[in-house]
């Protein structure tokens, strides 16, 4: 569905609606915090202050998040506390014996076993093949050559013996890998053995627990062969999918809950165990491959930012997907450690944003850092917080629709002051078509574009008279507005001139960006 990691969605709280968490970076510790039973698992959201006013906790501006967010991924050992690094050498040794140990081979149970009776007889006839009796090579010795003395014969004889003697084994590490690599062998192993120190509080013999469970599950669970396999469930594809970068470069995964409002596709995921267990087994498929893409190298983005959509996601009484929720919790808390940068909420029910404000007391403030919550007419706004225009799709309040821009192409954004009129402009200086998306947050503005030549004999063209715009989300589906996508062929130099009109008492947020293509290309706006 990226960290981003991506630390993909948990089971709603108050036995609520199914919504299942990519990833978990609640520690225990923190979950014993809280005062819940460890079985009772809750999905721990924060509230946008915009939302739900936190104490203590003033509204941060775009800047100010993402440099928060960086601020808590430490992935370079070189600036980790004194106290850190210590707990990550001392990881180190005992993984290192463990390794040389060979603690994470498979069971021994499929080792071949040897009767006692038959070692004996096997190790008895070895002797006697490889090891002639001393007195026989005595013998041997004086028949060949008589001069030879007792001192040379007894030398010969204990070479004999020693011969017999067991050479020192060399000591060969086992090797063991998780989302690639290869542990204790470059400095992308420090990255990922941090992810479990910060899931443990730093605490070394908890994290190698941790890192022994989760290979070992890795083996039983078959993950380097899953992740190669072709599981057919190309439905769920609407549902979990991976598009675009926050502003610090983390993947984003989107979650779309609501299309399990679709029945054939809830029943062809959930009607049985079996359909259950392949959505499980699908989910760390998409989590396995996204994992795989990131840089785990010192200073890396090694974590995906998760945005949750739960507007029309399905109601408490669905118990299949409350089931395949909390099958897939527990092996994503176990499992997969820190690969969560943000775990943004949208489109969130007001009952839901409630409960969230009488859970975050009792968390964390490194736990409350990765929560957002917003309610449905705070969404947009939310998520630019995050994530560039450019980079959000459509549906979400940005500009990326696939069509004549693309993610490359930078969004301009703009605050348009209450009762007032901002005017943009693009100038152009030869023959060309002028292409633009605009989109004002919320809308219920007027728009209107015109073209200016430079020549003073030339005539202003208007291009689209002054409109009105509703709020897309109060107006009917057949009167939607997401974004308005124009294009104008300029024959002369002169500028093209966009006006928004905000006519209410709030601040709105203008996103708009320009391009320009020859002249031979078709107009298709």
């Amino acid at each position: 569905m990226a960290e981003q990691d991506q630390k993909l969605p948990r089971e709603q709280m108050g036995g609520g609606g199914g919504v299942l968490l990519v990833v978990s970076d609640v520690p225990e510790a923190e979950e014993k915090d809280s005062g819940k039973e460890s079985d009772q698992k809750v999905p721990i959201l924060v509230p946008e202050p915009d939302d739900l006013a936190m104490p203590d906790e003033p509204e941060k501006t775009g800047d100010e998040a993402c440099n928060f967010e960086s601020n808590e991924e430490q992935t370079k050992a070189i600036d980790l506390p004194e106290n850190e690094k210590k707990a990550l050498q001392e990881l180190k040794h005992l993984l290192q014996d463990a390794l040389d140990r060979h603690e994470f081979e498979a069971s021994a149970g499929a080792e071949k076993k040897t009767t006692p009776e038959a070692k004996s007889v096997s190790e008895t006839e070895k002797d006697s093949a490889l090891d002639p009796p001393v007195q026989t090579i005595a013998e041997a010795l004086l028949e060949d050559d008589g001069a030879k003395t007792l001192e040379a014969i007894e030398e010969t004889i204990v070479a004999a013996v020693r011969s017999k003697e067991k050479p020192e084994e060399t000591i060969v590490s086992q090797k063991v890998s998780i989302w690639g690599i290869k542990l204790l062998e470059d400095d992308r192993s420090d990255v990922i053995l941090l992810k479990f120190l910060q899931a443990r509080e730093f605490k070394a013999k908890e994290a190698f627990t941790m890192i022994k469970n989760t290979i070992t599950w890795r083996r039983e669970f078959g993950i380097d062969e899953l992740v190669e396999e072709d599981l057919g469930c190309r439905d769920l594809e609407r549902v979990v999918y991976t598009y675009g970068h926050s502003r610090e470069g983390h993947p984003v995964c989107y979650n779309v809950y609501g299309e399990f409002q679709d029945k054939e596709l809830y029943q062809n995921t959930f009607s049985d165990e079996l359909k259950r267990q392949r959505f499980l087994r699908w989910r760390i498929q998409f989590l396995e491959r996204s994992i795989r893409k990131l840089d785990f190298r010192p200073g890396g983005i090694s974590t995906i930012v998760q945005v949750n959509d739960l507007k029309n996601s399905p109601g408490p009484n669905r118990w299949e997907l409350r089931q395949a929720t909390n099958q897939a919790l527990h092996l994503l808390q176990d499992n997969y450690p820190e690969f969560v940068a943000k775990q943004i909420f949208i489109n969130v029910p007001w009952w839901y944003l409630a409960l969230s404000k009488m859970i975050s007391p009792f968390l964390t403030q490194r736990t409350k850092s990765k929560f957002v919550v917003a309610g449905p007419s705070k969404s947009t706004e939310t998520l630019l917080k995050y994530v560039c225009g450019e980079q959000i799709p459509t549906q979400y309040g940005g500009l990326s629709n696939g069509g004549n821009f693309g993610t490359d192409d930078t969004v301009s954004e703009v605050i348009v002051k209450p009762s007032a009129k901002h005017v943009v402009e693009f100038s152009v200086d030869e023959e060309c078509i002028v292409r633009w998306e605009v989109r004002v947050v919320g809308w219920e503005v007027s728009y209107g574009a015109e073209f200016v030549p430079n020549a003073e004999t030339g005539y202003t063209v208007i291009i689209q008279k002054m409109k009105k715009i509703p709020n897309s989300s109060s107006s009917g589906d057949e009167d939607r507005v997401e974004m308005v996508s124009c294009s104008y062929r300029v024959g002369e130099p002169g500028k093209v001139v966009l006006a928004i009109n905000n006519p209410t008492s709030r601040k709105k947020k203008l996103l708009y960006r320009f391009k320009t293509n020859p002249n031979s290309a078709d107009v298709v706006d």
